[in-house]
């Protein structure tokens, strides 16, 4: 992955507040429409917005990115986990995952914090990300 792509999707995961989750998936979508707002093409998706934050992912809050089911990456769950139930994020009853629809978040959707890319659930088109 080219190192645009990867500091955009590293400043996407910057910017998920503390108590929210992002899926790989949605940064992705969120990347690439920052993208075509630009009149570029659109490229990636959640296999390589993953591979960013394995090898790039350190600075930023990646305990924050999870996958579609709500699972952080297995080789660091636990230390995820515990970084996410101490920010106030809900924890499925099996405790290996977060309740990502109460939990997922998009920019734009908290007017507190700075949006990045376009609307999308959650955005401005008004709807609740964890109904959505």
């Amino acid at each position: 992955m080219d190192d645009d792509y990867a500091e955009r999707v590293l400043d996407v995961v910057r910017t998920i507040p503390a108590g929210r989750v992002m899926t790989y998936g949605l940064i992705a979508e969120v990347v690439a429409d920052g993208l075509v707002a630009l009149g570029r093409t659109p490229h990636g998706g959640p296999r390589q917005v993953g591979q960013v934050m394995a090898h790039s992912g350190g600075g930023v809050p990646w305990w924050r990115v999870v996958n579609a089911s709500g699972c952080p990456p297995a080789w660091l769950r636990a230390e995820a986990l515990e970084r996410l139930r101490a920010e106030g994020v809900t924890v499925r009853a099996s405790g290996d995952r977060v309740a990502v629809r109460a939990a997922i978040w998009w920019p734009g959707s908290d007017p507190d914090v700075g949006a990045v890319g376009s609307a999308g659930p959650g955005g401005t088109d008004g709807r609740d990300p964890a109904t959505a």
